[in-house]
């Protein structure tokens, strides 16, 4: 797999540049990368892929009033269900994934990439490693710049994910009042025929350098 290693803007397109530098790992290894995503054990697909329904963007954007980066970088992009749903908002998204899925960059190993990005970062990134990318994602955008993730809102729990907020404290986090699907192998119309989401999610957003209270907002 390449590991991405810079990321230009090109007659007005943006581009990730990889590197042929192989991935070294075993397949152990690899999979270990992946970690885990937003939702139960049970019968979890072999690349961890589970697709989030786009409405996750609408309500961000129209109930949230979120200000979101023209440009924006979708660390994550599955099949492109978020990065799509942008684009019709008129935003300029560059889109990568580890797993090639046929849409964006695939072999595109976020966490390795260290070029400064002069945009915002949005993603579902996954679970296992979601505060990785929390960190990884303020450390490559400049100040005043943001991070969105797309997160359980258990991820409020836990010791070290405190010490993640009280160094990081969001901006703002937008609690879905309503579940929104994260359908396994992007799925939804089985999901669906199942019940549908059994998980409470929340938009999490940072702002580079932010060092105020943290606003809590109800949407959908």
């Amino acid at each position: 797999m390449k590991v991405c290693r810079q990321i230009i803007e090109t007659k007005g397109e943006i581009e990730i540049i990889s590197t042929n530098k192989d991935w070294t790992g075993n397949k152990n290894s690899i999979f270990k990368t992946l970690g885990a995503s937003n939702h139960t054990d049970k019968e979890r697909e072999n690349n961890d892929y589970y697709a989030t329904d786009p409405i996750a963007i609408d309500v961000l954007i129209n109930d949230g009033h979120a200000q979101i980066h023209k440009k924006v970088w979708e660390c994550a992009c599955g099949e492109g269900h978020l990065a799509k749903r942008l684009k019709e908002y008129g935003h300029e998204v560059i889109c990568s994934d580890l797993i090639d899925r046929g849409y964006g960059q695939g072999g595109i190993d976020f966490l390795s990439c260290h070029k400064e990005w002069n945009g915002d970062i949005l993603t579902n990134p996954p679970y296992k490693y979601a505060k990785d990318f929390v960190e990884h994602a303020l450390s490559v955008i400049p100040d005043g710049y943001k991070v969105f993730m797309f997160l359980k809102i258990q991820f409020l729990e836990g010791k070290s994910r405190k010490e993640l907020f009280a160094k990081y404290p969001p901006k703002t986090i937008y609690i879905s009042s309503s579940r929104i699907m994260c359908a396994k192998n992007a799925e939804f119309e089985t999901m669906k025929k199942g019940g549908g989401s059994a998980v409470a999610y929340a938009w999490y957003e940072w702002e580079k350098a932010y060092q105020g209270e943290t606003v809590v907002k109800w949407i959908n």
